[in-house]
């Protein structure tokens, strides 16, 4: 690709291309995806349609798979990525003089005509004349969109400059077996003392933020088609069966049906 076709890419996935006054839409299908930090002046509803998106904040980690949106308040600078095959739908909206809307980042649930309505907007974006047509999709995808957040697909980090490296080095192997007395030495403080930072900067604890981490790690894995047997090795499951039970507690499915039941959402009629 030559620079210039770069810099239209880029330019297009900042601001999309115009289907009605104030909804910009961005349709992106790649083998692997990662944009650089950035951000939109108006809202994002980012949806995935296949694949598996993660999108960073200074705050912390969004997981986006199948079926799933995640909403992004206007000007909070962002980075997105993929680590396998990604389609993905996006909608910037204006949402000036709307306070209602969330000002924070959240995944939600895609309704079956939700995604209709995102995907029909997309379709409307390459017809022009059809302006009467998008705005009455875009007042039907209003009503339709609400913020009752999905299951807990983000993690948040820490602002606190030695704990947030250590965290950072926790996720880079998160095989490796670190206790919160580890973790506490290694960040010279007491057990109390981290215990109370811990859930003072990320809102869970020390256990739960690695579990946390090691779900999110599991869902791209499992996007790219790993066994459950590599996924659960990976992520610091001595079994499968011990990783399964996890993921069920945390995501309502087993991870062999995570994925094939959000497909079959996609594809009913």
């Amino acid at each position: 690709m030559d620079q210039l076709s770069s810099q239209k890419d880029q330019s297009y996935l900042q601001h999309g291309a115009n289907v009605a006054e104030g909804i910009a839409v961005i349709a992106h299908d790649e083998h692997r995806f990662s944009g650089p930090r950035h951000s939109h002046r108006q809202a994002q509803l980012l949806y995935a349609v296949d694949g598996v998106i993660s999108l960073t904040t200074d705050s912390g980690t969004w997981v986006v798979p199948p079926s799933r949106a995640v909403w992004l308040p206007p000007n909070l600078e962002h980075a997105t990525a993929s680590h396998t095959n990604v389609q993905f739908r996006s909608l910037l909206i204006d949402v000036e003089g709307n306070a209602a809307l969330p000002k924070e980042c959240m995944v939600v649930e895609v309704t079956p005509l939700l995604r209709e309505l995102i995907l029909r907007l997309v379709s409307l974006a390459e017809k022009p004349d059809c302006q009467e047509m998008a705005q009455a999709v875009v007042r039907l995808l209003l009503l339709e969109l609400t913020f009752l957040p999905a299951q807990p697909l983000n993690l948040q980090l820490p602002r606190h400059q030695a704990l947030a490296a250590f965290c950072e080095i926790m996720r880079r192997d998160l095989a490796k077996s670190i206790s919160i007395e580890d973790a506490a030495e290694a960040l010279h403080m007491s057990r109390a003392t981290l215990m109370r930072l811990f859930q003072r900067e990320t809102g869970l604890s020390f256990g739960r933020w690695r579990q946390q981490a090691r779900t999110l790690k599991a869902l791209a894995l499992l996007a790219e088609g790993r066994t459950i047997l590599d996924v659960a090795l990976e992520c610091g499951y001595d079994s499968p069966s011990a990783f399964s039970a996890m993921f069920r507690r945390s995501l309502g499915r087993s991870p062999r049906d995570y994925f094939h039941t959000a497909r079959a959402r996609e594809e009913a009629p």
